[in-house]
């Protein structure tokens, strides 16, 4: 999430301790899932895909659409289950086609939460989609650890680089405490990052890398505002409080629900098609 204004003080310090510690917790448990791949992961990205819908279903008090969310919750297990397939094509026909079925509905039934819902299917699903879409790649683990990365580099810069020099907002009507001083700290962050693969990995032009990594990043910090948006929206402080330091899963998992849906429907731009995309680019470099 990008930085905010500076300040310090004990109540910031011991919010500081509780990221670090999720962060220490959390961190070699993904990281294991996206090694193993598969089904495994599969079911990592579906287990964060059905907290991102509880979380969104509280946020847009749609919690009495019983219906409804079981709906929602049908169609993120379906789209998902076509994704592991690599069935891409079909998931992402699936999350627009609940969607709109629940948009529709939320119309006729003059109930705008079970329309939000249908945004919910999309923002929790098509998270899930894009993560086993990444893994699944000829790429596929490479891509995802340079995802994950690029958003906690970008994460984590903006938030110390925010505090420390502080300045002019970003969007204060949304986001009071980011500044541009954090945005561009996440960004510079992200540029190292895409730097230090091209250097590894190869495939590529080093070039390449940390254009895609500059890219990732706005993405990234644009799905951070989302969440804020949203969040002022319905007046709410965090999506949840499942993560200590850090809120719900929607607060950690933002960033990467922008970079992830976004970087991946760029890629399918360029290669022409939604089937490994990112492979199909790295073919096109002639690598």
């Amino acid at each position: 999430m990008t930085g905010g204004a500076a300040g310090g003080g004990r109540p910031r310090a011991t919010e500081l301790k509780l990221r670090v510690v999720s962060a220490l917790l959390l961190a070699p448990a993904v990281l294991a899932i996206t090694w193993l791949g598969g089904w495994f992961f599969a079911a990592g990205a579906a287990l964060c895909s059905a907290i991102l819908l509880q979380e969104w279903t509280v946020i847009v008090q749609a919690r009495r659409e019983a219906a409804a969310i079981v709906v929602s919750g049908l169609g993120i297990a379906v789209m998902l289950v076509a994704a592991a397939l690599g069935l891409v094509p079909l998931a992402l026909g699936l999350a627009f086609s609940f969607a709109a079925l629940l948009w529709v509905w939320g119309q006729v039934s003059r109930k705008p939460a079970i329309g939000w819902m249908g945004t919910g299917v999309l923002y929790a699903g098509l998270t899930g989609v894009a993560l086993i879409a990444f893994r699944l790649g000829a790429e596929g683990f490479v891509m995802i650890l340079f995802l994950f990365a690029v958003v906690w580099a970008t994460d984590i810069l903006a938030y110390f680089v925010g505090r420390r020099v502080g300045g002019p907002k970003l969007w204060p009507r949304v986001s009071p405490k980011k500044t541009w001083s954090g945005a561009l700290g996440g960004l510079a962050a992200s540029l190292l990052v895409g730097a230090v693969m091209g250097a590894l990995v190869g495939r590529v032009p080093v070039s390449l890398w940390i254009v895609s990594a500059g890219i990732l990043s706005v993405f990234s910090q644009a799905g951070d505002l989302l969440e804020s948006a949203l969040k002022r929206r319905f007046g709410v402080k965090d999506s949840g409080h499942i993560i200590p330091g850090h809120g719900g899963v929607m607060d950690r998992v933002d960033g990467l629900t922008g970079a992830g849906i976004l970087g991946y429907l760029v890629a399918a731009v360029l290669a022409g098609s939604l089937v490994d995309p990112v492979g199909a680019v790295i073919a096109l470099q002639g690598y």
